[in-house]
């Protein structure tokens, strides 16, 4: 009866050439530097270092083991969403790193709970591949905030969602692609500051685009890194709904109506913001997650609500596994 986890990455340890596989173009692979390092390259660019936790169900259990975690939902890695590519060579790619994540989730099926990447810039290859990769072995989809300049209240994307709430398939939203300038590329700026304002610009962009007006109450869908920013201008955001109808009114209801519709991690690190999501959005809404295994990630997992005296043992219950359940369907 441990916590669950519902916020972790994987890469592979290896793959095929894409390029010959998928067509040429600009791809991630993988140098490998020893038995337990390794680099992501995106062409000839070092993207990202990262060590053997990534790939390896023996490291992923014994930390989950010091950490008190019974489950843990293994997404994709969302430099490999792939939404730049054709359709086609999405859906390709989708269903390579699909196929290997249930590789590594099957060396511990009991514990492992693998999450799909779709082709989101095909709504008929996302739905596709949705439907594929639950019928092999997935639990979820995870998908990135936008595509390109779509955003989540994007007519394909709606669909996509439609399909995932008619499916019964849990999404989870994940920021990705951020902008870069001078001066979002100093001190990992792109990471601190616009990871949390792409996640709550897509809980807007749901809110205000209409989507959950037009998406089944039944989808189940949670946003990365406790929501961005989104808790902490609720405020603003329903007065320029009162205030501004005739720029924004596109929802049927104030954004507070809709809090209820969606879940966050608790990816927030500090007791107080976690507070601020438990008394906005309410205890039943926060999940357990920690970016496991990177390094902006939180460890021990869970260690944020061991410090939040405010919860009461069942608010704790709930954020720890209860909501997650709920969330995965079981």
């Amino acid at each position: 009866m441990g916590t669950i986890d519902v916020h972790t990455h994987f890469v592979p340890h290896a793959w095929p050439d894409l390029a010959a596989e998928v067509g040429p173009g600009v791809w991630p692979t993988l140098r490998v530097d020893s038995e337990r390092e390794a680099m992501i390259m995106l062409g000839s660019s070092e993207f990202r270092r990262i060590d053997d936790r990534c790939w390896n169900a023996e490291a992923r259990l014994a930390d989950m083991d010091a950490d008190g975690v019974e489950l843990q939902v293994v997404s994709p890695t969302p430099l490999f969403f792939s939404y730049t590519a054709a359709a086609d060579e999405g859906a390709k790619v989708a269903r390579i790193f699909n196929d290997l994540a249930l590789e590594l989730c099957e060396q511990a099926p009991d514990r492992l709970v693998p999450f799909a990447q779709v082709p989101l810039q095909s709504t008929d290859a996302a739905c596709a591949e949705a439907s594929r990769a639950i019928a092999s072995g997935h639990s979820g989809v995870e998908i990135g905030n936008h595509v390109g300049d779509r955003d989540l209240d994007d007519e394909g994307v709606v669909t996509f969602l439609q399909h995932c709430a008619a499916e019964g398939i849990p999404v989870f939203v994940h920021p990705w692609d951020m902008a870069n300038s001078p001066r979002l590329d100093r001190w990992m700026a792109r990471w601190l500051a616009g990871m949390p304002a792409e996640t709550h610009l897509s809980i807007i962009s749901m809110i205000l685009g209409g989507v959950f007006d037009r998406v089944p109450a039944s989808l189940r869908i949670a946003f990365a890194h406790g929501g961005g920013s989104f808790a902490f201008w609720l405020g603003r955001f329903e007065n320029a709904w009162h205030q501004r109808r005739d720029l924004i009114g596109v929802s049927e209801r104030p954004p507070s109506d809709y809090l209820d519709r969606f879940s966050v991690d608790s990816v927030v690190f500090d007791p107080p913001a976690l507070r601020l999501l438990v008394d906005t959005l309410g205890a039943e809404q926060v999940m357990v997650g920690s970016d496991y295994p990177y390094p902006l990630g939180e460890r021990p997992v869970g260690s944020v609500v061991d410090r939040a005296e405010f919860l009461s043992p069942a608010q704790c219950e709930a954020i720890r596994r209860g909501n997650a359940l709920r969330f995965l369907g079981r």
